[in-house]
């Protein structure tokens, strides 16, 4: 595959991510961040920053493999990174923090819901619908765990 196609297939994801998850993301305060220079390497960050001073990041990676990946022999797939950056205590000397969770890490092993096949899950896309109903797969679990966990609404049953 060309740069020139790879950069298509990967300014396609984002048409349809924007389609797919656009409305449910900006309800909820999240915001792409302009960044060309990662967009070209497939990686999409959403950005909200809470009232706490901390910020949430739901950021997307895609991997187109090969120009077949439309035809069915090599799937290209994303995974979805949750972050959540701030810092604790109330002086000038706070400690500053990142925690960092995969979407299916979060789901599977944090909160033990087995919907997805394993915590290191990657969703893989053949087509269109086979994109938009994973997009929308992932969604649902962004808005389910993912957000309230980012805002610090939910938190697994051992923490």
């Amino acid at each position: 595959m060309i740069l020139g196609e790879r950069q298509a297939s990967q300014d396609y994801f984002l048409s349809l991510l924007q389609t797919v998850l656009g409305q449910a993301l900006d309800a909820a305060g999240y915001n792409l961040e302009r960044k060309p220079l990662q967009w070209a390497g497939g990686r999409y960050r959403f950005v909200k920053a809470f009232e706490d001073g901390c910020t949430g990041l739901i950021e997307f990676q895609v991997l187109v493999y090969s120009d077949n990946a439309w035809s069915g022999e090599q799937p290209s797939r994303f995974n979805v990174q949750l972050g959540r950056t701030g810092s604790r205590g109330a002086g000038k000397n706070d400690a500053a923090y990142f925690s960092i969770r995969s979407l299916s890490q979060l789901v599977v092993r944090d909160f033990g819901v087995k919907i997805l096949p394993a915590e290191d899950h990657w969703w893989k896309y053949h087509n269109t619908d086979s994109l938009a109903g994973a997009l929308a797969e992932a969604g649902h679990l962004i808005v389910g765990y993912g957000m309230p966990w980012l805002a610090g609404e939910l938190s697994p049953p051992s923490a």
